[in-house]
């Protein structure tokens, strides 16, 4: 069931864990089926290297198990998903990482400003990256507060805990992004560093809104 969707984030667990933004079974990932509404997130307390297809779990939105073919259960995490899913019908997947940079900021309690244009492709809605208040992983109470946040960006803090990432497309393009936020994360932390301690300058959300692919570059040959 939802075989193409199992490998995908099978694809990106592994690639997740390979370039450090997951280390010892942490993090955990999901997509949703827009045709039957189900999704599938990944398994439990399993090493993504030793991850397959046919470990993931296909779940329903009221965090009933309608799949789990090698008998483990899917991350404790899962209501996070789930209200998320049920908050914003357009995201199609989450990827959920515990990188360190941008950990550190969610240690912090501390948002992450634009200070690079890049992060006009991030799904903000106020120039930042927002910081969900701390819920103990795995409760309604943690779901809820990713919930609230993720009505303001695709791109969210974990106090204490880590980050999340939503997209409306397929579940590279939110790893993508979940990768833009640990980078984000590290500039920030050295312009922090070199500025000692001052806030660097950083970049409104209406300016934000302003970029557009050039209407200059045109394509005469174009079928």
């Amino acid at each position: 069931m939802l075989e193409s969707l199992k490998a995908d984030l099978v694809t990106v667990a592994k690639r997740a864990q390979h370039d450090g933004l997951c280390k010892h079974k942490s993090g955990n990932f999901s997509i949703r089926d827009t045709e039957t509404g189900l999704f599938v997130v990944s398994p439990t307390s399993l090493d993504r290297d030793q991850m397959s297809p046919r470990d993931v779990v296909v779940m329903d939105l009221d965090a009933n198990v309608i799949e789990n073919e090698s008998g483990l259960r899917p991350t404790s995490e899962v209501l996070m998903h789930i209200e998320i899913y049920k908050a914003r019908p357009e995201v199609r997947a989450i990827v959920h990482t515990h990188s360190p940079y941008a950990t550190s900021f969610a240690v912090l309690r501390k948002p992450i400003p634009a200070i690079v244009y890049e992060v006009a492709n991030l799904g903000l809605t106020k120039g930042r990256i927002p910081v969900a208040p701390y819920g103990r992983p795995g409760t309604p109470e943690l779901a809820d507060f990713v919930r609230e946040a993720a009505a303001e960006a695709d791109c969210i803090l974990l106090e204490k805990h880590g980050s999340v990432a939503l997209d409306d497309r397929n579940i590279y393009e939110a790893f993508l992004k979940a990768s833009y936020i640990e980078e984000l994360a590290e500039l920030y932390h050295h312009a922090l560093t070199a500025n000692g301690g001052q806030e660097p300058e950083y970049f409104e959300q209406d300016e934000l809104q302003k970029w557009a692919y050039p209407s200059e570059i045109k394509f005469p040959n174009a079928r």
